[in-house]
């Protein structure tokens, strides 16, 4: 089970990421404008009555329709999406339902679909550096037949 903890600590690990000073969000600066890439489900509670934070689900972005058509159909109790996000590429995420090893992989795309390229650049280089070397196998000899 993630907490909003782990969204925090796992989102500003990340290169280049504000937390929104009003509300749970995250953003990554490009040419000058925030985006963000995971905030806090604004829930609509009573219609017409402004929507309400719910604080156990998050709003992750995601590359693109396909993607998130694909999130939605693999495992429903952890994503799902409301009228609000249709045709947006973003699913919501149940916090309780998605382990942290998820989160840190759901929030890395997410950056990843916003962030400018020299800050992907940039962590790429750090992922190589903290990456441990693979030892090369040695080569077989190819038998005739």
């Amino acid at each position: 089970m993630a907490t909003r903890a782990d969204v925090r600590r796992i989102a500003l690990s990340l290169p280049g990421v504000k937390e929104a000073k009003n509300h749970f969000a995250f953003e990554v600066p490009v040419k000058g404008k925030l985006k963000g890439f995971v905030w806090v489900w604004m829930e609509r509670v009573v219609l017409k009555k402004p929507r309400v934070a719910n604080p156990g689900v998050i709003a992750v972005r995601v590359a693109n329709i396909g993607q998130k058509s694909a999130l939605l159909s693999a495992d429903s109790a952890k994503f799902f999406t409301e009228p609000h996000y249709d045709g947006f590429p973003a699913v919501l995420v149940r916090l309780d339902a998605v382990t942290v090893a998820d989160l840190k992989v759901l929030l890395a795309e997410a950056w990843r679909c916003q962030a400018p390229p020299e800050l992907a650049q940039r962590k790429k280089a750090v992922e190589r550096k903290k990456a441990p070397e693979r030892k090369k196998a040695p080569e077989r000899k190819k038998r005739r037949v």
